[in-house]
């Protein structure tokens, strides 16, 4: 079956409620199927990620080239209406990077925050049309599986103001003891409404102890101490 890795199967749903505060209802379909086999998007589908643009939905959402986490990629599929039917853009994957997506409007186009995995990791990008993206700038301290606050994420904006906050996710603290997950708020200045001069800074010194806690494996020690005994 296409998308089955491991058991791992996990189309794109949906569930509907006439207030964000819910009840939610399923709404018992698949709007986004995973690729056909052989095909980029074949064993994952994660992250689905809407935006209102040029009159339509434009469904984001992260797969795996190859079925590896560190070639991760950002689709787009595209309809009408919210529960599809979506057609999968001719040109996927339109981002070639990043754990997660996070489309947002910004002038007369889309920006995307591309963060961890891949080699355009840690930049902003930014697509006049939706989905021919290009690096529009280099960061560091990227929030993790962001969830921004975007007021005109469904406005059909041509006038996108950009965003300032949002809520991220930590996973897998504790481990493997008291294993949980908690949610965090992240700020930013990626707006055109803000002109924060220190959240525009790039050169992140950290304590050394950052470094320290990424050490050597036993594996790399031997290596190293094999072939560089001095």
């Amino acid at each position: 079956m296409p998308g089955q890795r491991g058991g791992d199967y996990c189309p794109v749903s949906a569930a509907v409620s006439d207030s964000p505060d819910g009840p939610f209802i399923p709404s018992d379909k698949i709007i986004l199927e995973n690729g056909s086999e052989g095909a980029w998007d074949q064993f994952v589908i994660h992250d689905p990620y809407p935006i209102v643009f040029n009159g339509k939905i434009y469904l984001y959402y992260k797969g795996e080239m190859g079925g590896t986490p560190n070639s991760r990629a950002q689709g787009l599929a595209i309809a009408d209406d919210p529960l599809g039917p979506f057609a999968k853009h001719p040109l996927n994957p339109v981002i070639n990077s990043g754990h997660e997506t996070a489309v947002f409007p910004f002038k007369d186009g889309l920006a995307a925050i591309v963060s961890r995995h891949g080699h355009e990791h840690n930049t902003i990008q930014w697509s006049p049309d939706g989905a021919n993206f290009k690096i529009a700038a280099i960061t560091g301290l990227m929030p993790i599986a962001p969830g921004s606050y975007i007021p005109d994420a469904f406005t059909d904006t041509k006038d996108g103001r950009g965003i300032t906050w949002g809520l991220c996710h930590f996973r897998n603290q504790g481990f493997p003891d008291d294993n949980h997950s908690f949610l965090a708020r992240f700020d930013c200045d990626l707006s055109l409404d803000l002109d924060d001069p220190e959240m525009k800074e790039t050169d992140i010194f950290n304590h050394p102890e950052i470094y320290f806690q990424f050490g050597l494996s036993d594996a790399q020690k031997k290596r190293i101490q094999e072939t560089q005994p001095y």
